[in-house]
């Protein structure tokens, strides 16, 4: 038996969630439903822009909320990436441990600025955001801990490491080391951007294919270029064992590496999508590496996802999670 079901790489970001109206975003020129990258200072115009608004901090980053999802079900999980020695980096740090996770940050912390996350959510559920990635920019093969991924039954990489150099290459390094000790990968594209402007880069962090591939359908639909989910489907074959495509309302799309099988979604009021994916990923792992058939994983999965959107913030509580399993 490993020591961890699921090692990941990813940013560290402490997210700033802010309930908005769609007015907002058309005058701020914001594209909605997507991540931004941003500058300093246009990241601190939008959060003076926000002033009136009540913000509510969490840490986060994509794998994050997923490496967290795992262990709150029960499992043991792996976070590396990188935060700077300041205040939000400290907040990241205790809030990572708090959810018992272990970590790489346990080691001394360089100065600089933590990387943040503005989240915006409309009242559709929709979540828009603008992201300055900070120090976690430079989160590179230094934050791996080679023994933690031999240890693991799952790495899982983060798609929005691509947009940067060394966590593009710190990616690609953690799958090659996965793959030499034979533990199974996985991969987010996490963005629908991500797909569309870094296609290449996701090639590089997919190799020769990993085991397990999580998108959304826009993001399949991008990869494939095409309008067609099926069609999309059969693309993705081409660089990953297995696949789960979330479709939102209509659940999600699986494929075992022989079967494809639909599992729908719970019907809920969506009040916030921020976490969906992630959350969707977590439950899905989690599932994988406690038995679970891919269905199994799947309804788990949809059923989790379905809990988080109902509330604002893009994790559930701890105390949230087993009651799913039941």
């Amino acid at each position: 038996m490993n020591k961890y079901n699921v090692y990941a790489i990813g940013n560290a970001l402490v997210d700033m969630e802010f309930a908005i109206e769609d007015e907002f975003l058309a005058r701020m020129n914001i594209d909605k439903g997507v991540m931004t990258l941003v500058d300093t200072d246009q990241q601190q115009a939008l959060y003076e822009a926000l002033a009136g608004h009540t913000g509510k901090m969490a840490s986060g980053g994509s794998a994050a909320n997923t490496i967290i999802a795992v262990s709150h079900f029960g499992g043991k999980s792996f976070y590396s990436c990188k935060v700077a020695n300041d205040p939000a980096g400290d907040f990241y740090v205790q809030d990572l441990v708090a959810a018992g996770v272990d970590t790489n940050l346990h080691q001394e912390r360089e100065p600089g600025i933590s990387g943040k996350c503005i989240v915006m959510i409309t009242p559709d559920a929709e979540r828009t955001m603008h992201t300055h990635l900070g120090i976690s920019e430079t989160v590179s093969e230094t934050e791996l801990h080679p023994e933690a991924i031999a240890a693991s039954d799952y790495v899982y990489l983060e798609g929005y490491l691509v947009t940067s150099p060394s966590g593009r290459a710190a990616a690609i390094k953690a799958r090659e080391i996965a793959e030499q000790a034979g533990i199974k990968t996985a991969l987010t594209f996490s963005d629908p951007n991500m797909v569309r402007f870094f296609k290449d880069g996701l090639g590089e962090m997919l190799g020769g294919g990993v085991d397990l591939l999580f998108c959304n359908q826009e993001e399949a639909l991008t990869w494939a270029e095409t309008d067609s989910i099926e069609t999309a489907a059969e693309t993705l074959k081409a660089v990953c064992k297995s696949f789960a495509i979330t479709l939102g309302k209509d659940g999600a799309l699986l494929f075992d590496g022989t079967n494809t099988v639909q599992v729908p979604a719970t019907p809920v009021q969506a009040v916030d999508t921020n976490g969906a994916g992630d959350m969707f990923a977590g439950a899905f792992l989690y599932g994988l590496t406690h038995g679970y058939s891919y269905e199994q994983a799947g309804q788990l999965a949809t059923k989790a996802a379905a809990r988080l959107v109902t509330q604002f913030g893009p994790r559930l509580k701890p105390d949230q999670h087993k009651p799913l399993l039941g």
